[in-house]
């Protein structure tokens, strides 16, 4: 009793489910944790346990007869290793746990399954306790921490519920409704012995403005209501509201987690151990080989930490990518190089009305020209071409006779190309001038570097009208009917009569304006041929940039990329992208139309094996092995070889019947 009232918060914290008295069981389980600094045990995942592959769908057959590479008929059963280390046939492989510390974990869609397994002791189990555990990820330098593991006990889960109960209390404690804070009573009292006429408000459904309650008592309806509020009590709700925060953190000490952890379940008995699959999947990237997963974690009670839990060694995740098989051999592309080369341009010179005098300063022609001779220049400077000739075309709109513009347009194409001609020449002049200034011992400057003449061949256009079709067509502005009047008069095959019947279009103003002087062109074709080389045409291979992007696509595990670039070609590295995104179909088909190397056989077997034809898969990996050693150890890298491995002990057989050390 004395006890009591010494300590009168103790059963009060204890009733609220808030304070845990340590039992000497849990004292005595604690310090049993600490002296043998437990921990909860991480390990890989039963065999069992691991994800089968559709083929498991299949029977697996006990004994099968293959051949081996030189055509020799062998029989192969299913195995086991005896207490010398030696495989021994056997009926039925039971699995058993695991107890090595890596696995070989195959990489598909560019994604790996990690799969272990976190066991917790009953020792590291209290009903007062929370065991939280983090399992850690390694890859590539960078560690990740992953959502955690809780093992709550039943008592600390209790006393989590009880402090949520304490709060809610607080929470309806708050009064929500601000009229509850008027002393009604009074201000009626008030009304009814002060001014009885108007107490009839009082049960008079009729609304009472603001204005007219103000000239009846002489106040405002807000002010009367705060004479008769109840302050100190709206004080100490004001006061409760902002204690929101404070009291949470009072009564709960550890909230319950909904987001971002794995698992939190509650331990309901310690007699047992405690046993969670984790499963995390992560995405892959090029050169990521191995991934390791450790863990880290405490045990609470309530919020204080009592015991951190030692880190152990970690699991090894050997990651194996299809991709890896891919041929890196570079493919080339036979390619037939022209000697003769053309390039076409087109700029809107504007003249006067039949005029064929080039005067830069009219409308756009300053910029058009600029534009042209910049062209010049850089086809001259080009190292790889050079100009033989360029075809100067001139065209005219329709107004005006044919005869009369076919005229114009031939004055024109002869303006063009001497004016054109005259800047080459000065153009050349002014280059040969810079040139001979780099003279050599014998004063004279290489006459191989000297600009060979352009020879310009003029070409008449009369009247462009196919241009105007064309921007009569797409025109927006011009009626239905005037493009349907156009259309009829596109037959009429004399283009004087066709161009005066168009002046009865209501658009034909537009028409002049707007669309005649785009069809004042002069179009130049410039004809050039490749500096040194003589022959008309040459052979050449060039490498096939778009299959080694697909290639590269494959070692980047971007597969959907890969397929889509090597699709056509229907070659290994193709059959590597479609298995890669387990289409094995489409891979099967496109391997058994090669020749069986040594990597189709490999990657032959692997997709048997996928598909449960375990025999077939075993003689392509027997093959595979004896054309090339490396598949030897590439097999124990891959799950669905490993698997054909260890359940036909052909580790053996490649020993006996293939020179492999």
């Amino acid at each position: 009793m004395q006890f009591l009232r010494k300590n009168n918060l103790v059963l009060p914290l204890l009733a609220a489910g808030l304070f845990f008295a340590p039992s000497c069981g849990t004292e005595r389980k604690l310090g049993q944790v600490r002296e043998r600094t437990l921990s909860p045990m991480l390990s890989l995942t039963e065999e069992r346990d691991l994800p089968a592959f559709s083929a498991d769908t299949y029977h697996r057959p006990d004994t099968m007869v293959v051949e081996d590479p030189d055509g020799n008929k062998v029989l192969i059963m299913r195995a086991v290793k005896d207490e010398n280390g030696e495989m021994v046939a056997t009926d039925e492989i039971r699995p058993s746990i695991i107890v090595s510390r890596f696995r070989n974990v195959a990489e598909r869609h560019g994604k790996v399954d990690l799969r272990f397994r976190i066991t917790v002791p009953p020792q590291m189990q209290d009903s007062d306790w929370q065991l939280r555990i983090t399992p850690e990820l390694r890859v590539m330098d960078e560690t990740r921490t992953l959502e955690p593991v809780l093992i709550t006990g039943a008592a600390y889960r209790q006393a989590q519920l009880k402090g949520y109960e304490r709060y809610q209390r607080f929470l309806d404690s708050i009064e929500t409704d601000t009229t509850v804070f008027i002393n009604r009573f009074q201000l009626e009292i008030f009304l009814k012995r002060n001014i009885p006429e108007l107490y009839r408000f009082r049960t008079d459904s009729t609304e009472v403005s603001e204005e007219a309650f103000a000239s009846v008592f002489g106040v405002t309806e807000r002010e009367a209501i705060d004479h008769y509020i109840a302050r100190l009590r709206l004080e100490r709700n004001r006061r409760k509201i902002g204690r929101k925060d404070e009291m949470f953190g009072r009564y709960i000490k550890v909230p319950l987690l909904s987001e971002g952890i794995r698992l939190d379940t509650v331990i309901r008995s310690d007699s047992g151990e405690m046993v969670y699959d984790y499963v995390q999947t992560i995405s892959t990237r090029p050169k990521l080989k191995k991934a390791e997963i450790n863990l880290s974690g405490a045990i609470y009670r309530q919020d204080k930490k009592i015991y951190d839990i030692p880190q152990g060694e970690p699991l090894s995740f050997y990651i194996s990518s299809v991709g890896s098989l891919a041929d890196n051999t570079e493919r080339y592309l036979t390619r037939i190089i022209e000697r003769r080369v053309s390039l076409e341009t087109a700029c809107y010179i504007d003249f006067l009305s039949g005029s064929a005098e080039i005067r830069p300063d009219l409308a756009e022609n300053r910029d058009e020209i600029g534009r042209i001779k910049s062209n010049f220049v850089s086809i001259m400077e080009n190292r790889l071409f050079e100009l033989d000739s360029v075809i100067v075309q001139a065209s005219c709109s329709p107004e005006g006779s044919f005869e009369m513009n076919r005229a114009l347009s031939r004055r024109r194409s002869d303006a063009v190309s001497s004016y054109f001609n005259r800047f080459m020449r000065n153009w050349s002049d002014s280059v040969e001038t810079g040139m001979g200034m780099r003279i050599g011992m014998d004063g004279e400057w290489d006459r191989h570097e000297r600009i060979s003449p352009v020879r310009f061949i003029p070409r008449c256009n009369p009247e462009n009208w196919p241009a105007l079709d064309r921007l009569v067509e797409k025109d927006s502005l011009l009626s239905a009917k005037d493009k349907a009047l156009y259309d009829r008069l596109a037959s009429v095959p004399d283009p004087d009569l066709r161009e005066k019947e168009m002046h009865r279009m209501d658009g034909y103003g537009y028409l002049r304006e707007h669309l005649y002087p785009r069809l004042r062109t002069v179009r130049f074709d410039f004809y050039l041929h490749r500096k040194g080389m003589v022959k008309d045409t040459v052979h050449t291979t060039v490498l096939d940039s778009v299959y080694m992007a697909g290639v590269q696509a494959i070692r980047d595990m971007d597969y959907e990329k890969a397929v889509t670039l090597l699709r056509p070609y229907r070659d290994f590295n193709s059959a590597v992208a479609f298995c890669a995104m387990d289409y094995n179909a489409s891979a099967m088909r496109i391997l058994e139309s090669l020749e069986r190397t040594d990597k189709v056989n490999y990657l032959l077997a692997l997709l048997y094996s996928r598909r449960g034809d375990d025999k077939e898969a075993v003689e392509c990996y027997l093959k595979a092995c004896a054309a090339n050693k490396n598949y030897v150890h590439r097999g124990n890298l891959d799950p669905e070889i490993s698997a054909l491995i260890s359940r036909y002990g052909l580790r053996k057989q490649l020993d006996q019947n293939i020179d492999i050390p």
